[in-house]
């Protein structure tokens, strides 16, 4: 099974996002925080997080690019957990138990999305603003394999 975790290149996630996810972190689309949004919403560094911010699972913060990696069954449960108690806290949901399913659902997605993809493999989305609501799009950016004399330091211990 395969989840994406969170990858920065630069810090350029730390200017542009109000709260930025950390390195490393499981992520989701996290769509639905928009999903009562219009174009008035869409202002500043909350706009940056609409149109190209994946959802960390530990701060809840966005990242611009995720990697694809493997995850285990475990850590996924007690990530549908960590989900459905942030859905309890920050959108009212009623209770844990109605919460799991949607939070297991959310994870469910993503799992899709990076299941056909190998390791290393970057995603980025986009999402606009549709008379139907918000829509998001995927892009795969392929990990290029790395030749041995690209990280190998030629020469002599002798010299």
């Amino acid at each position: 099974m395969k989840l994406a975790r969170a990858i920065h290149f630069d810090e350029s996630d730390m200017r542009v996002y109000a709260a930025p996810a950390r390195t490393g972190e499981w992520c989701i689309s996290g769509g639905f925080e928009f999903s009562n949004w219009g174009d008035a919403d869409l202002t500043g560094k909350a706009r940056q997080a609409f149109a190209n911010g994946w959802l960390g699972i530990e701060t809840f913060g966005r990242v611009t690019f995720v990697a694809v990696t493997a995850i285990e069954q475990g850590e996924q449960d007690a990530l549908a957990g960590r989900l459905a108690q942030h859905f309890v806290e920050a959108y009212g949901a009623p209770d844990l138990s109605a919460a799991l399913p949607v939070a297991e659902e959310e994870i469910a997605h993503m799992v899709d999305l990076c299941e056909d993809h190998p390791p290393n493999t970057l995603l980025t989305v986009q999402r606009e603003l549709t008379e139907a609501g918000v829509r998001e799009s995927f892009r795969v950016i392929e990990a290029r394999e790395a030749g041995l004399d690209q990280f190998a330091i030629h020469g002599s211990l002798d010299e």
